[in-house]
C-alpha cells in the first residue's frame, strides 16, 4: 500500500475514532485545575492565553475576519481576537462540538464549562477589570457570525455554502489550537493540512498555530484514545515553511510533573505565530 493510499485510511479512521468525542469529559480534562489554574504563571492555560492576547496585541495582526479553524468545544482562543476583529468564524468537524459553542453563544442552558475565568483572566491581560468579563462576554457573542463545519483535509476545507462568510481574498487571521496534529495520521497529512487552511487565509495574513509537542495520543471521553503525530519544534517549522508560511515567533512551554494528568501524553506546547507569503 502507497504511503498516500495508506494515509487517507488512516484520516478515514480517525474519523470514526472521533465519533466517541465527548466535548464534556475532554473539556473536565484540559481545561480545569491544574491545566487551568489561573493563580498559577507555570499553569498551561494562562500560558496559551497570554501567548494569544501578545499576538493580538503586538499591532501587526489586524483586519476584518479572524477565522478558527477546530475550535472544538473551546472559546478561549478567540477571547483577545474578538476585540480586534469585527467578524469571528469559529469551525469544527464535529456537530457536537458545534452544539457545544452554540450553546454558549447563544447563553442557554446545558453548556458544559463555566468560561467565567478565562474572561476574567484575559481581561486582566488587557488591563480591564475582572468585572469587565461581561463586556468581553457581549462582545463575543456580538462577533461570532457563525460556526461552520471544516474538514482540515479537503484541499478547500470549508462547504461551499460558507463562501459568502469569508472575503473573496480569504480571512485576515486564523487561530487553530490542538487541530491538526491531532486529526491527521502522519506529518505529511499534518503539513498538507497546513497547506489546505492557508487556502482560507489572504496573502500577507496572519496564523497563530498552537499545538502539543511529543504527544501521541490524548482522551477524548471516557476509553477514547485518539493518536496524534508526536511532533517537535523543528518539524513545525519545517511544516509551516513548506506550507508558505513565514514564521515570526515560536515559543514553548513545558509541562510541569503535575500537569500530566493522565488523560494524554503531552511533553510541552507550542505557540507559532507566522505569516503567509
Amino acid at each position: 500500500m502507497d504511503k498516500e493510499k495508506e494515509g487517507e485510511e488512516g484520516v478515514a479512521a480517525m474519523a470514526v475514532l472521533y465519533q466517541g468525542f465527548d466535548p464534556a469529559a475532554y473539556l473536565q480534562y484540559n481545561y480545569t485545575s491544574p491545566r487551568a489554574d489561573f493563580e498559577r504563571p507555570d499553569s498551561i492555560v494562562p500560558w496559551k492565553l497570554g501567548c494569544l492576547h501578545r499576538a493580538f496585541t503586538e499591532g501587526d495582526v489586524s483586519g476584518e475576519v479572524l477565522l478558527d479553524v477546530g475550535s472544538g468545544p473551546t472559546i478561549y482562543q478567540v477571547l483577545s481576537g474578538c476585540e480586534v476583529f469585527s467578524k469571528v468564524l469559529l469551525t469544527d468537524f464535529l456537530e457536537v462540538n458545534r452544539q457545544e459553542l452554540r450553546r454558549w453563544l447563544h447563553n442557554e442552558e446545558g453548556f458544559s464549562l463555566d468560561w467565567t475565568p478565562y474572561l476574567q483572566h484575559v481581561c486582566k491581560l488587557e488591563g480591564r477589570s475582572p468585572s469587565a468579563w461581561m463586556e468581553k462576554a457581549a462582545r463575543l457573542r456580538t462577533v461570532v457570525s457563525d460556526v461552520l463545519h471544516i474538514d482540515v483535509h479537503r484541499p478547500w476545507p470549508l462547504s461551499l455554502d460558507a463562501l459568502p462568510a469569508l472575503p473573496p481574498s480569504g480571512a485576515d487571521c486564523l487561530v487553530s489550537c490542538f487541530c491538526l496534529e491531532s486529526v491527521s495520521p502522519n506529518l505529511a497529512f499534518f503539513t498538507q493540512a497546513l497547506g489546505h487552511i492557508g487556502g482560507l487565509l489572504r496573502p500577507g495574513g496572519h496564523l497563530l498555530l498552537i499545538g502539543a509537542l511529543g504527544e501521541s495520543y490524548y482522551l477524548g471521553g471516557p476509553g477514547v484514545r485518539i493518536p496524534v503525530v508526536p511532533l517537535d519544534e523543528a518539524q513545525v517549522c519545517a511544516s509551516l515553511t513548506a506550507s508558505g508560511y513565514t514564521l515570526v515567533r515560536l515559543e514553548v512551554y513545558t509541562l510541569p510533573p503535575d500537569m500530566r494528568v493522565g488523560v494524554d501524553d503531552v511533553s510541552g506546547v507550542f505557540f507559532a505565530k507566522a505569516r503567509k507569503d
